[in-house]
């Protein structure tokens, strides 16, 4: 039947295909890129860290960097264009992000603004940089890591949801537009990760998983040509059940659960 085939064509041999990950000094994008090369990718990493990507070429065969800001849109453009000439794009992972705990209680206009900027527009000058290639190519993959924080509304996630919200809608009008033109899109939801950024959080974390397992989880995904990856799965099934529930049933429910 047409609605269990891949929505995505599968990517089930990494061997010379040439990924840019952008966002991967450390966390799940480092971790990715690590997985990647393991498998035989030709491997580009991307964040504003020289030296931790700097590492990353020193211990790994063929892997490039390309220092960036996400926030820099001529940047941008220029290593997409490097990376174009010297090895082609085949996929482009977006896994820059920025995290802070916000409430309406502590408001900051300037933490609203910096998530903004990091986790949703800076994906969006990616798009701009790469799109133009890949649809006259004709084939390849792109990929943005939101989270479930962008399912629904939840505390201390004033500022990063709406960001993770807008990546999600982003994704499926995307996949929408591209995928009968050959490309590929999967939107990339993680539950709690240790990360640097969730090391932020002072509050318990369910079913907290390592970077590593993120990644082993994404490339399973790619393989079996899904759209959406949410992991781990005994987590994530339970926040897409609660994004059922009508309003008064999910805000009586998520308090009486996060305490807040």
């Amino acid at each position: 039947m047409a609605w269990l085939q891949p929505m995505n064509p599968p990517i089930t041999d990494w061997q010379g295909r040439s990924v840019w990950l952008v966002g991967a000094s450390s966390g799940i994008g480092l971790a990715t890129a690590h997985a990647l090369h393991a498998a035989g990718a030709r491997v580009v990493v991307s964040a504003r860290k020289a030296e931790l990507l700097q590492h990353f070429v020193d211990t790994h065969a063929g892997a490039q960097a390309v220092v960036l800001d996400v926030g820099d849109a001529q940047a941008i453009a220029r290593a997409a264009a490097y990376i174009e000439t010297q090895q082609g794009l085949d996929v482009v992972v977006y896994c820059a992000g920025y995290y802070k705990p916000v409430r309406a209680t502590a408001y900051a206009l300037d933490e609203m603004l910096r998530h903004q900027e990091v986790n949703y527009v800076g994906a969006l000058r990616v798009l701009d940089a790469v799109l133009p290639p890949l649809l006259a190519q004709g084939h390849g993959h792109i990929s943005l890591v939101a989270s479930v924080a962008g399912y629904r509304g939840l505390p201390q996630s004033l500022a990063y949801g709406p960001t993770k919200a807008a990546l999600i809608h982003l994704a499926e009008a995307l996949y929408l537009d591209v995928s009968a033109k050959g490309l590929g899109v999967s939107v990339v939801n993680p539950g709690f990760v240790e990360t640097p950024l969730t090391a932020d959080n002072d509050f318990h974390m369910p079913a907290l998983i390592q970077p590593a397992e993120a990644a082993r989880q994404m490339l399973r995904a790619w393989a079996q040509g899904a759209f959406e990856i949410h992991y781990p799965k005994r987590f994530t099934r339970w926040l897409k059940l609660m994004r059922l529930l009508p309003y008064r049933l999910y805000f009586a429910l998520v308090r009486r659960t996060t305490g807040l």
